[in-house]
């Protein structure tokens, strides 16, 4: 097993980040009226997932780290 040595070794980062694109590709099929409705909000709901879990791993106590890991579960 290969050491952790920064959150993008991270499988769930990478995955949350493989969301994002995938987001991103499926929104562009949206009607575009609603680029500032649903669109917005299901890019601004995957764009946090990696965001909190990069943030939490970035904390300095496992307590922060698994309430951002939370935080990052309710965006989904």
């Amino acid at each position: 097993m290969t050491p952790i040595k920064s959150y993008r070794d991270l499988i769930v980062w990478q995955k949350a980040m493989a969301l994002v694109k995938d987001i991103y590709l499926t929104n562009q099929a949206f009607p575009q009226e609603e680029i500032y409705g649903l669109t917005s909000q299901i890019r601004k709901c995957a764009i946090s997932i990696p965001s909190n879990i990069v943030e939490g791993y970035g904390r300095n106590s496992t307590g922060d780290y698994k309430r951002f890991l939370q935080i990052a579960n309710g965006s989904l």
